[in-house]
């Protein structure tokens, strides 16, 4: 028993280390685009796409290391994506341009979303509904202090040793994985189970899976939420540094805050898992997520109760990200085991794309107060809410 509890805790530190690379990469270095910005002599629209452009790789991304780790394994995608990312951070590390920068943002985006997908399937080829919920919280736990640490590092080494080695830090990261996953992940996919299908068959495999409508339903609420999360990202450095005049350097720890939200959460779901099915959690997660958009609602439109006002109801949406996101990937990947990893891959790529056009609509919408922010995030807790309820006739299987 020791043993499966240790080999369960690895597995879970493993793929977790995997899935933070994903808001590693985006949050450590967010302190540094002024800085960036002023080093090129650029716009800062010029350097905000090397953000945006990431978020579109890894939604891109996504939906083509999924099939292949259907039809090849786990770890042949994974290696790949791995060598990618450290190539795109070394680029990064070099780039004597913002056009250089973008690039290779692109190419860093277009590994680091093989990190992201593929564990999701690895949990889905090893354990059953209940245990997938559990392990995927665990995933939370350890991702989840990435958004706390990520800005509180990127500024110590912003000052220190300047933007660059924000990204020289990604590539030794990136390439300290690469030694973990050859030494210590085994293959998850044995060779009977892998698909056969050629890779034409990729493309109709996401038709079947789009047009499943609870597939579609549990997809669309997590990844509206998920959404949020990445507008919240895009906008609240505006939010509390603009607008309600906290310090940059105090700026990671509002932003902490709500990542240790999410860990809080994805702990309770853990608790929950045990004693209610994962359909019903998500419910009572998506009721929080649909009050609480209101609550931001009310306080950026009203002014009245000042930061309190956006801060609490905030804290409240964002953490329940660490209750939705598990349970809707068991979910909606539940009748899909065999085509995990494509199924994890439509997942992931709805969810980036979302939380990129969220992201841009937010500075699209912007009018110098925070109406905007708590509008698009109001959308996305009401939209989720909305989608949650296309899987109804789901709820007696999940109960069953």
């Amino acid at each position: 028993m020791h043993g499966h509890r240790a080999g369960y805790s690895r597995l879970a530190l493993i793929l977790g280390a995997q899935t933070a690379m994903g808001p590693l990469a985006i949050d450590t270095y967010l302190p540094a685009l002024p800085t960036i910005t002023r080093e090129f002599a650029t716009t800062a629209a010029a350097v905000q796409l090397s953000l945006s452009v990431y978020f579109i790789g890894i939604a891109l991304g996504q939906a083509v290391y999924g099939p292949l780790s259907d039809r090849h394994g786990r770890r042949p995608p994974l290696f790949v994506g791995l060598a990618l990312f450290v190539v795109g951070s070394l680029g990064c590390a070099l780039a004597p341009d913002v056009r250089t920068l973008v690039a290779f943002r692109f190419v860093q985006a277009l590994g680091g979303c093989a990190p992201l997908v593929i564990p999701r399937a690895v949990v889905r080829d090893l354990f059953d509904e209940r245990d997938s919920v559990r392990m995927l919280s665990m995933l939370m736990l350890v991702m989840g202090l990435a958004p706390i640490l990520a800005p509180l590092i990127g500024g110590q080494m912003l000052e220190f040793l300047g933007w660059r080695s924000i990204f020289w830090a990604y590539a030794i990261y990136g390439t300290i994985l690469l030694v973990v996953v050859a030494l210590a992940l085994e293959e998850s996919l044995p060779e009977p189970r892998r698909t056969r299908r050629p890779l034409t068959s990729v493309v109709m495999t996401y038709g079947r899976l789009l047009a499943d409508w609870r597939y579609l339903g549990y997809a669309l609420s997590g990844g509206l939420i998920f959404g949020g999360l990445l507008a919240y990202i895009a906008g609240s450095p505006f939010i509390f540094i603009e607008l309600f005049r906290i310090s940059p350097q105090n700026f990671g720890f509002y932003f902490g805050s709500n990542a240790i939200g999410i860990i809080a959460a994805s702990q309770v779901n853990r608790f929950l898992v045990h004693r209610y099915d994962a359909r019903r959690i998500l419910k009572a997660a998506l009721w929080i997520s649909f009050g609480s958009s209101i609550g931001l609602l009310l306080g950026a439109f009203t002014n009245y109760g000042g930061l309190a006002a956006i801060v609490v109801p905030l804290w409240f949406f964002i953490a329940m990200h660490g209750i939705v996101s598990p349970n809707t990937t068991v979910l909606a990947m539940r009748p899909h085991g065999g085509v995990a990893g494509s199924a994890s891959a439509l997942l992931g790529t709805m969810q980036f794309l979302m939380g990129a056009s969220f992201g841009a609509l937010i500075g699209a919408l912007a009018d110098g107060t925070a109406r905007p922010f708590a509008s698009v995030l109001a959308a996305c807790g009401i939209g989720a809410f909305g989608m949650f309820r296309l899987t109804r006739a789901d709820q007696v299987s999940a109960s069953s």
